[in-house]
């Protein structure tokens, strides 16, 4: 994938002009092209397509384009305060000289007379035309020649037409003028595309954010002397030293010291973090309080806030599906406008009306379309939407999934790590008759001490808390979502661990397995003597795990927006219905094998349910890639994180319920800003054609709809969570 910056873009039509000549282009599978944040993701079959070629496809188009930094965004912040000056300057030099021409036509109105001669306003106009109008020629020529349209195009037509036609006149000494009109309406849209730019980077405020986080520099040890380095200098391996109020370079490990850490810009958490020596800290963060020697695990592109600021980055630029119909409707726009625009001038014309009425009528209707609005509606939303959840450490990979959130019915939860803290405990030994406790924690920990389980590692860890020594195992065995076994060092007694139902498949009579109605988990433990087919249960270990402290909070508050809630869990009924039971779930299934977890998202499905499937393990992978909406937890393994269409930074289920509702409040917004967009020019074409509307009024609403509608997404920023916070 080739990823381009672009320049010089106004409107959809512009975006259909240049995916059109891209898509053209030998060797290129597809392309998407965002409006909003400026960008073409170029999707190539060939190796040999280079990145000039795609560059030259788009420059012959009118555009200006250069290669995007991958995963990164312009931080260019002088850049565009320079230019957005210098755009400021051309509206104020276009008002200048339009506000006499306007005088005059209010002075004409109230029967004051004359107030600018004709051939003063003639002069007035000529530099609006054709000095502070400039910039639509370029492109509006590119349209024509490509016999495509855009709002350049509609903009030189229309205000070409009301200046050719008062120069006419001026020349021929008789006739209305209609100067005003083409001066107002040029310095009407360079004052709202100037807004609109400045309300476009308000928009990407977020993501900018998050990448001013990193420091441009740090503070390293070599031979023992402190050295100041820019950050790109900075390599995995180097120690580095962090002061108080300072921000992490680089992702790392703390050597020494002791820090309150403030992750909020990163994953959401509110509170900061207390971290010591051994702890992992992301780079980006700042340091509260403390004196912090690092070292760097991950630097540049590597590191946790690169990938964050890279996925939201891609997201941004992603097309949701409903893009594409307006894109559709775009394409066709501005050739219906300039239709309709001759039919005005023509009908009036069959009406009787002079050929100066019927003209303002038809620069009426050239003016007052907006292609521009249309363009924005989606892009603005979703980038303000996916910058704001990014702030609040959710990141939305997908736009097809926002688009799925809104109509999401049920909520799967899994339990261990994503309602639980995934930090299970040891509460008890129950040995079997004739056996010691610590003989079972023994048998237990030295079969497990191989498996990466965390049942397994909580109970090895509470073994060697106890010092007590663990034995060797050979012919170790691990069955997923079941349990493990192994020999013991002398290879007479051959140890199984795992679940009651892993125990009945060695041969145990189920009658000896007993559960408890707690919460807690259970471990069992059973041998086979050598030379003997019996086995028998050796003992027990039940272990609990804390439900987290927004589990409660979560599900009610999906209850309360009327979405179900269903808790899958590989646990035995008795424990998954009381872990329910305390956080208020809807439903239970209980018992379900790693590779049952899809299906029971499919059933689900086939019932007519629109899933959102929320997981932290390796096991969930599967089932959050068969829900419409997989979502995981970003404390989970990687595989999970890769899969899922969300990842909260935040392992707290609080979270969850934002995504939802981040997710439909952008979905909202983007329904809305199409609503307007259409209805706008529904009403706003009929009374352009009618008559009832002329050039400077139309001027003026085709300049402030696209204003609008960017600035209807930036209320987006307004968001909170469900606890309350906002972070825009």
């Amino acid at each position: 994938m080739v990823e381009l910056d672009i320049s010089g873009m106004h409107c959809a039509s512009c975006v259909g002009r240049v995916e059109k000549a891209l898509s053209a282009t030998t060797g290129v599978a597809s392309c998407d092209v965002n409006l909003a944040t400026e960008k073409a993701r170029v999707f190539v079959t060939s190796p040999n397509i280079s990145t000039d070629t795609l560059i030259n496809v788009i420059e012959n188009t009118g555009f200006g384009a250069q290669p995007s930094k991958p995963g990164m965004i312009t931080l260019d912040d002088k850049g565009f305060e320079a230019q957005s000056k210098r755009d400021l300057t051309i509206v104020l030099f276009a008002t200048a000289l339009s506000l006499p021409l306007l005088g005059h036509m209010l002075s004409m109105w109230l029967g004051f007379g004359e107030l600018v001669s004709p051939f003063y306003q003639l002069i007035l106009a000529i530099p609006v035309q054709f000095i502070a109008g400039a910039r639509f020629y370029r492109p509006a020529w590119y349209a024509a020649k490509s016999l495509s349209g855009n709002m350049d195009l509609l903009v030189v037509t229309g205000t070409i037409a009301a200046f050719g036609l008062s120069t006419a006149n001026v020349i021929r000494g008789s006739g209305d003028l209609y100067f005003e009109a083409a001066a107002v309406v040029i310095t009407l849209v360079l004052l709202g595309k100037w807004m609109e730019s400045r309300a476009r980077r308000s928009a990407t405020a977020a993501l900018r954010g998050l990448m001013q986080l990193r420091p441009t520099s740090a503070r390293i040890i070599r031979h023992g002397e402190e050295l100041d380095i820019p950050i790109e200098s900075l390599m995995a391996g180097d120690l580095f030293i962090v002061r108080p109020g300072e921000r992490i370079a680089a992702d790392g490990l703390i050597e020494s010291g002791q820090a309150a850490i403030d992750e909020s810009l990163l994953t959401g958490e509110s509170l900061p973090v207390a971290k010591q020596p051994g702890d992992s800290v992301t780079g980006g963060s700042a340091n509260v309080d403390g004196f912090l020697h690092i070292t760097a695990t991950a630097v540049g592109s590597d590191t946790m806030l690169a990938r964050i600021v890279q996925v939201v980055d891609q997201a941004q630029s992603e097309k949701a599906p409903i893009q594409r119909f307006v894109d559709r409707v775009a394409s066709i726009f501005v050739p219906v406008v300039l239709l309709i625009a001759l039919a005005t001038f023509l009908g009036w014309l069959a009406l009787g009306a002079s050929a100066t009425q019927a003209l303002i009528n038809a620069v009426s209707v050239l003016v007052v379309a907006c292609p521009c609005a249309l363009g924005l509606a989606t892009p603005t939303a979703i980038t303000v939407g996916t910058g704001v959840a990014a702030r609040h450490g959710i990141l939305i990979r997908h736009m097809a999934a926002l688009e799925r959130a809104h109509n999401v019915t049920t909520v799967i939860f899994d339990k261990t790590g994503t309602l639980t803290e995934g930090v299970p405990d040891v509460s008890a030994v129950e040995p079997a008759s004739g056996q010691s406790p610590n003989d079972v924690l023994v048998m237990a920990a030295s079969v497990q001490q191989h498996s990466e389980h965390p049942l397994a590692q909580a109970i090895v860890a509470y073994t060697a808390g106890k010092g007590l020594a663990l034995q060797s195992v050979s012919d170790f065995s691990s069955v997923p979502g079941k349990g493990v076994s192994g020999v013991l060092g002398d290879g007479a007694r051959h140890i199984f661990a795992g679940s009651a139902r892993f125990m009945v498949e060695q041969g145990v009579n189920a009658d000896a397995l007993t559960e408890t109605t707690d919460p807690s988990t259970s471990v069992w433990i059973a041998e086979s003597a050598q030379g003997d087919d019996n086995t028998r249960i050796l003992g027990v270990i039940r272990l609990s795990d804390q439900i987290k402290p927004g589990s409660v909070p979560a599900i009610a508050a999906l209850a309360a927006e009327h979405i179900k809630t269903l808790l899958l869990s590989g646990d035995s009924v008795a424990i998954a219905e009381a872990v329910a039971r305390q956080v208020g779930i809807d439903q239970v299934k209980a018992g379900v094998l790693p590779e049952d977890k899809a299906s029971a998202v499919r059933a689900l499905q086939d019932a007519g349910e629109v899933v959102a499937m929320v997981g932290d393990g390796v096991n969930d992978a599967p089932a959050l890639a068969t829900a419409d909406i997989g979502i995981a937890m970003g404390s989970g393994a990687d595989i999970a994180v890769d899969t899922a269409d969300i990842t909260l930074m935040k392992s707290s289920p609080e979270r969850v319920v934002d995504a939802i509702r981040i997710s439909r409040a952008t979905y909202a917004k983007i329904k809305q800003n199409l609503f307007w967009a259409f209805i706008y020019n529904v009403v706003a074409l009929p009374m352009a054609a009618s008559g009832n509307l002329n050039p400077v009024l139309a001027g003026a609403a085709m300049a402030l709809s696209s204003v609008s509608v960017v600035t209807n997404s930036i209320f987006l920023r307004r968001w909170r969570s469900i606890t309350g916070e906002t972070k825009s």
